[in-house]
């Protein structure tokens, strides 16, 4: 394994581990269909605001939503970058599984 194999695997499950939260993903899924302010978060999946808090931190620093003050109000709007690198590595994944259904490796004697 290559040191840049190891920089991919990492980037990859970096992003798997960012959506691998149900309820994180859950708010990346509502943030899809359009921006809301944390107090619709909160209406919508019945999570505390500590909790929908957290996640949101957690989506901002990996760059997954932006976010924009509005009076008292932050709105999150999510960064479609993080579904497209998603999106990209499942292809990459499907890909070489095709092409693992029609090759072997021969074993040892």
């Amino acid at each position: 394994m290559t040191t840049a194999t190891i920089n991919v695997s990492g980037e990859r499950a970096a992003v798997f581990a960012l959506l691998a939260d149900p309820l994180r993903l859950w708010i990346v899924e509502l943030l899809a269909a359009e921006e809301l302010c944390t107090c619709h978060l909160i209406d919508e999946t019945g999570a505390k605001q500590t909790t929908v808090s957290h996640h949101l931190r957690i989506l901002r620093e990996a760059g997954a939503v932006t976010t924009t003050e509005d009076g008292k109000f932050t709105w999150y709007r999510l960064t479609p970058h993080v579904l497209d690198a998603l999106a990209a590595s499942l292809t990459e994944l499907a890909d070489g599984a095709e092409r693992a259904g029609r090759h072997r490796l021969p074993c040892a004697p």
